[in-house]
């Protein structure tokens, strides 16, 4: 990627190395958590609530989101202010915040009207380490992908795949990656009737998109990220496979693709899937210098009952931070009234909040 330094708000680690260091000494022990964890408490989070993501023309990928996959739009604010430079690590900034959803589930698109980021690197792959998809749920992948090359939609797959028999916990999965018109990725799935959850097999045939089953992101070392989700946070692990093969290379366009998949829940909200690459290892490190007005950039919204408890539990893990603190939002136009963005050991932002 061809990214330029420049002056940084926040004082962050580069990408949550110290974060990573951390969590391999808490899985020393044949994986038992050590410094925190659910072990000595009620799951800090509660609730996977959204998936945000900056967007470099909000009017655009609100008609993409709604004409194409039946997002609604259901929020739509200006926000400006100390509090959110705060929140967001990026000062003297104004963005408009569009809140959007399919079935139970919602997104959030960012537009920084002012400062601009970085676009999206071109010659991004679905094995970098800042690849996150969404999961949107299709009771029929034929009729669904017809209508996306109808709109055509900027692929990813070289087509809809059939995971095959051999990967047992993923047999018969139809998938198809595709990108929004920032260059986001998402995943078109469609599960067989034996997998999934039991809502996605509900007879609708007046609704061609169903809503969001999960966002997966790039992982390095699954341990690494199993201490901060399962351990810190206390989401529980609901599924694991190793997926290989033709099918799946074309699904992730990734020669020689071989994936160590951990699925992860929490007890409300679409999942979060770790996504390991065992093969081929040239997945490139998130940029140490992302920041939340760059395309790359998108936030997992986590709901925790203590945003304070949350972030003491990760500094005593020494992950990286993006915001300059907790920031208070009494209004609480982003549906929340307290919140912090940190990293996770690769770098993802998380977003830990209170409502």
């Amino acid at each position: 990627m061809h990214w330029q330094k420049r002056s940084q708000f926040i004082n962050k680690p580069a990408a949550g190395k110290l974060c990573t260091a951390v969590a391999s000494l808490v899985f020393t022990f044949v994986g038992t958590p050590l410094l925190w964890g659910p072990a000595q408490g009620a799951p800090l989070v509660r609730a996977v609530a959204s998936v945000g993501m900056t967007v470099a023309d909000a009017d655009r990928s609100i008609d993409f989101y709604s004409s194409v996959l039946s997002f609604q739009k259901i929020s739509d604010f200006e926000l400006q202010g100390s509090d959110y430079e705060r929140l967001e690590g990026v000062f003297g900034l104004r963005m408009r915040v569009v809140s959007m959803r399919l079935g139970d589930e919602s997104i959030e698109l960012t537009e920084y009207l002012t400062p601009k980021g970085r676009p999206m690197s071109a010659d991004s792959r679905s094995n970098d380490h800042w690849f996150q998809h969404l999961a949107i749920i299709t009771g029929d992948m034929d009729r669904a992908y017809a209508w996306l090359r109808k709109n055509r939609v900027r692929y990813v797959s070289s087509g809809p795949q059939t995971l095959p028999g051999y990967l047992t916990a993923a047999a018969g999965i139809r998938a198809f990656y595709f990108a929004d018109p920032d260059g986001h990725p998402l995943e078109l799935l469609e599960f067989p009737p034996d997998k999934g959850d039991p809502k996605w097999h509900r007879a609708n045939e007046q609704q061609l998109f169903l809503g969001i089953d999960h966002t997966a992101i790039v992982v390095a070392n699954t341990s690494a990220s199993l201490a901060f989700y399962r351990d810190a946070l206390g989401l529980r692990v609901v599924g694991e496979s190793e997926n290989y093969g033709p099918e799946q290379e074309h699904l992730n366009n990734v020669f020689g693709a071989r994936l160590r998949i951990t699925s992860l829940r929490s007890l409300e909200g679409p999942g979060i899937e770790l996504l390991e690459y065992l093969t081929p290892g040239d997945g490139r490190a998130m940029p140490s210098d992302e920041h939340a007005n760059d395309l790359v950039h998108r936030e997992t919204r986590l709901v925790t009952d203590d945003v304070a408890r949350a972030l003491a539990a990760l500094r005593e893990a020494h992950c990286g931070l993006t915001s300059s603190g907790i920031a208070a939002l009494p209004n609480a136009e982003m549906g929340f009234h307290s919140g912090v963005i940190v990293r996770d050991p690769d770098g993802h932002p998380i977003e830990l909040v209170q409502k």
